[in-house]
């Protein structure tokens, strides 16, 4: 099962380099320390990400704390589309992230590069920042979170100059199992 939820970080190789958008946290023993704990000592600060704020932050919006892998590039520009939705974001590099979809109960087969807590859900992968909002608003029953599980080509921060988006699912999760939040095609 490890293997499974480790397969989505294996992809990141097809993810370009980019520079830390937050913060550096030291790879996590258990993911429940990462999750519930200060930061941990060690913790760097890096470069100014201003440029990648969005002009106006929609306070109404929970903070989105992000956990990806330090060079992933489309981590980075779905951290991006966030932002640029209004959408306050904490990033935290980790090199295990395993540890954090085991926590946070994001299913087999839904994995993805990156996790997120965003108030009381899981949001895993490249979820439209849209789709987020609805969740958000209408917080439905017995639902723990969506994901849009591996890498879809035009997802938010997958998209390909030139390259017509794939078709995907987002997919909620939660006591009920699994049904379909959300399509686009």
């Amino acid at each position: 099962m490890r293997l499974l939820l480790l397969l989505p970080v294996l992809a990141l190789a097809a993810c370009q380099e980019a520079p830390t958008l937050a913060r550096t946290v030291s790879a996590p023993t258990e993911a429940s320390a990462v999750l519930n704990a200060p930061e941990p000592e060690g913790t760097v600060a890096t470069p100014d990400t201003s440029h990648l704020a969005p002009a106006t932050v929609d306070a109404s919006l929970p903070v989105a704390t992000v956990w990806k892998t330090p060079a992933c590039g489309c981590c980075a520009a779905w951290i991006a589309h966030l932002r640029s939705a209004g959408f306050r974001v904490d990033v935290r590099d980790t090199l295990d992230l395993a540890p954090i979809k085991l926590e946070t109960g994001v299913p087999s087969g839904l994995g993805s590069c990156h996790t997120a807590r965003i108030g009381d859900y899981v949001v895993e992968g490249h979820v439209p920042a849209d789709d987020i909002k609805r969740l958000l608003a209408e917080r439905p029953s017995g639902v723990k979170g969506i994901a849009v599980p591996g890498m879809p080509t035009g997802s938010p921060g997958m998209e390909v100059p030139g390259r017509p988006a794939d078709p995907y699912d987002v997919i909620a999760f939660g006591d009920g199992g699994q049904t379909v939040f959300a399509s686009h095609r």
